[in-house]
């Protein structure tokens, strides 16, 4: 069997997994309590199931169980290990809310399983200094798709763009584990999708963001570009995960702004928020962040073959772009609300805006 059927026999997998099971446990999930009612500070105006990062996982550790020959499954464990982790800390803070001092705890420790493999960033000859960049690297982004889960099907098709632009990257560079690994996101991410989209049927919570978080980070570290030098290869996961990245780096100068704590203050002041503000409809927005993730994800494919200079070219335009949008966003215009919506590692549940 080729790397490609097998890859589309993953894919297929998990989004019928996903698919099958989100209904499901979306009957299920009001007899255990995770559910998001409404409040003051929300906008949807009735209860809504918070289990489907429950589907999500599932959907990929069964399909990693059925491929697991395929994909070497004892090379998964520290990854898997540490997703599960993060995920089911989520969920017991989708059921009961956690203290946010106890989440990043264990966003660390998940993160720590990884260096203990050897699953490590390889940019600098200092080991101390490459464990400080992964744990940085994994508790950013495990936060950073959590925090961009604010409006409906926004952060799992977000994810569900990245994990496919690391598969194409793993196909390219021989990587099986990893487009395997990709491939089983990219299905699940998509077979929840269809009840997530507007009008929204449930939400992923804590339990799924913060799994698929850890997910693609992991994934980010293990991509090798052996026919470029690393000081190129170094951009292309960032690339990939750009949109994330400035959703989170455009809440934090903002929160700061304020003098609020960046991390557990509750802001309707997301990428996607403004862009309703400026006249958007909530779908438009979402699907214009598809299309800039898409755009970024391009350009992650472009410098896998590109020169230092070229590279670096590119980087720069983006790095520039983004700073650009977030002086036009912050600075020039305010939302009115900044206190609707709560995210990453903050005390209450989950809320995702619809």
């Amino acid at each position: 069997m080729s790397n490609t059927t097998t890859y589309i026999l993953i894919f297929v997998s998990a989004l019928i997994l996903a698919a099958a099971g989100t209904p499901i446990l979306r009957q299920i999930a009001p007899r255990f309590g995770f559910m998001d009612r409404p409040a003051a500070r929300k906008i949807h105006s009735s209860s809504v199931p918070l289990m489907g990062g429950l589907a999500i996982y599932v959907a990929f550790l069964v399909t990693l169980i059925i491929f697991g020959n395929q994909l070497n499954l004892t090379q998964l464990v520290s990854i898997f290990a540490g997703a599960t982790l993060v995920s089911f800390m989520g969920l017991w803070d989708d059921r009961r809310s956690l203290p946010a001092w106890i989440k990043l705890l264990g966003q660390v420790v998940a993160a720590g399983a990884l260096l203990i493999s050897g699953v490590t960033i390889s940019l600098f000859d200092w080991a101390i200094l490459n464990w400080m960049v992964t744990l940085l690297w994994v508790v950013g982004i495990t936060n950073a798709m959590n925090l961009l889960d604010n409006m409906d099907g926004l952060s799992a098709g977000i994810a569900a763009i990245a994990a496919g632009f690391i598969l194409l990257l793993a196909a390219g560079s021989g990587q099986y584990l990893v487009g395997g690994l990709a491939a089983a996101l990219l299905g699940a991410c998509i077979g929840f999708l269809f009840y997530n989209l507007n009008p929204v049927q449930i939400f992923m919570g804590d339990s799924g963001s913060l799994f698929i978080g850890f997910m693609l980070a992991a994934l980010g570290i293990k991509l090798r570009f052996p026919n470029n030098i690393t000081a190129v290869t170094w951009m292309i996961p960032v690339l990939v995960l750009g949109l994330p990245i400035f959703d989170t780096s455009l809440v934090i100068i903002s929160r700061l702004r304020k003098g609020q704590n960046p991390l557990t203050t509750p802001g309707k002041d997301h990428i996607s928020h403004r862009l309703v503000a400026r006249g958007l409809t909530r779908r438009e927005a979402v699907l214009s962040l598809y299309l800039a993730a898409g755009l970024l994800g391009g350009s992650a494919l472009f410098v896998v073959d590109a020169g230092v200079l070229e590279s670096y070219l590119v980087g720069g335009a983006i790095v520039c772009l983004g700073l650009y949008y977030i002086w036009r966003f912050e600075w020039r215009q305010t939302p009115a609300n900044t206190h609707a919506h709560h995210d990453s590692i903050s005390i209450e549940p989950e809320d995702e805006p619809q």
